[in-house]
């Protein structure tokens, strides 16, 4: 299984040089990918600028949106350019992965409806696979650049229902979760797999899941006080949440070993603070 670590673009008070540094070290340190967690409502980066700053400093780690809002890129055509820009300036290094949402005031803030936001990204997603195919649509021809890979980057969809498993076996190349435990992973991945064959898809999808960590003397603290933040909305969850985040190796490698033993493809752990060190204490942890 491979090993990635999120970016801390939505650990408030995150400096930008910070962010750059962490994408250097966390290539130096051979962590598979760097995700980021998509979010409007919220003082952090959005996604795809903080990977573009990735990309200009690394050269092999992976940049995946870990996931990004689809429904709130209303324009699909624009979204694509943007993702096939980010595509071909890191060389074929990205991954979109795109989620439906689950906050209404991200959706409030946009103009929105969450309404009919399923439908809504399946027209997306079907367009974004058209302008990658080079349709021409107008008379320069195609919206480019051309993507590296032919069809377009690596499509990763979120959801844990039936119908979110079908959709990613009808328009994806893989699944991810966005949180839960790895008998979450387990049981959700073999529906996806389920979805997978009935759709007549060779070949199996990529499975990803991602974890929250903070390591170091102040683990527990930074933990407690980012996630239960972030998650305030949920209520009492948010606690939960936050208790549940690796703060210590053990718990790390624990994780590690049970998302592996589910069948997990790559396992990304999202930061809850932001301090250069817990890309070394990670590494260690993983290593």
């Amino acid at each position: 299984m491979d090993i990635g670590i999120g970016l801390p673009n939505t650990v408030p008070g995150t400096e930008g040089s910070v962010l750059v540094e962490w994408a250097r070290r966390a290539e130096e340190a051979g962590f598979s990918t760097l995700g980021t967690i998509g979010r409007l409502v919220y003082p952090g980066y959005e996604e795809l600028v903080a990977l573009s700053a990735a990309a200009a400093v690394t050269s092999r780690i992976r940049l995946t949106t870990s996931v990004l809002l689809g429904p709130l890129h209303t324009n699909s055509a624009l979204l694509a350019k943007q993702a096939a820009s980010l595509d071909r300036l890191s060389g074929g290094r990205f991954v979109l992965g795109v989620g439906l949402g689950g906050r209404d005031d991200d959706f409030a803030a946009s103009g929105l409806s969450t309404e009919g936001r399923g439908r809504r990204l399946e027209e997306q997603l079907t367009e974004l696979k058209r302008v990658w195919s080079g349709e021409e649509r107008g008379l320069a021809g195609a919206i480019g650049p051309e993507p590296v890979r032919e069809g377009g980057p690596e499509l990763v969809l979120g959801g844990s229902s039936p119908v979110s498993f079908r959709r990613v076996a009808r328009l994806a190349d893989g699944w991810i979760m966005g949180g839960g435990t790895p008998e979450m992973f387990a049981e959700a991945s073999a529906g996806v797999d389920a979805a997978w064959k009935e759709a007549g898809r060779t070949g199996e999808p990529r499975k990803l899941a991602l974890a929250y960590f903070a390591l170091g003397p102040d683990a527990r603290a930074h933990a407690d006080g980012y996630l239960q933040h972030y998650y305030g909305f949920l209520g009492d969850a948010a606690a939960q949440i936050a208790a549940s985040a690796a703060v210590s190796a053990e718990m790390v490698t624990s994780y590690a070993d049970a998302f592996a033993a589910a069948g997990c493809d790559e396992l990304i752990f999202v930061p809850a603070a932001s301090g250069l060190e817990q890309v070394g204490l990670l590494a260690e942890a993983t290593g």
